[in-house]
């Protein structure tokens, strides 16, 4: 049987169709109060929504560069790919119903994990001849 994408009980095709006012509830408690925060102000999340419905109706396959990472996912961006500023570059997210209510920024690290390389030019001589993992 193949597997189905749910989120809170409601299918791909349910979601799509619910307003911003109809999924909230959906939401964790966090996640409500921000959204609606952001859609009670005129601030950056209205424009970046407003933003991605155009694009949607016009060019759904057309990248939406932002650096708003703290915007919660919504329904109305199913299927569409965000590049994710991450301090440094831009990283493509591309929503799928697991990633529902989530922000931006939890798909774009901003910083990556070090490697470093043997023991430096400062080291001691008994440190040098350790071997690395």
């Amino acid at each position: 049987m193949p597997k189905v994408d749910k989120y809170r009980g409601k299918v791909k095709e349910e979601l799509e169709g619910l307003t911003i006012e109809e999924f909230m509830p959906l939401l964790t408690s966090r996640a409500r109060r921000a959204l609606r925060r952001a859609t009670t102000k005129a601030g950056q999340l209205r424009k970046l929504i407003k933003k991605a419905s155009k694009l949607k109706s016009t060019n759904p396959g057309k990248v939406i560069r932002t650096h708003m990472r703290e915007a919660v996912i919504i329904p109305a961006w199913l299927g569409m790919t965000f590049a994710v500023h991450n301090g440094k570059e831009w990283k493509s997210v591309v929503i799928t119903v697991d990633k529902l209510g989530y922000r931006l920024g939890d798909f774009s690290h901003t910083t990556g994990r070090v490697l470093h390389s043997g023991p430096g030019v400062g080291a001691t001589r008994g440190s040098k001849f350790i071997p690395l993992k």
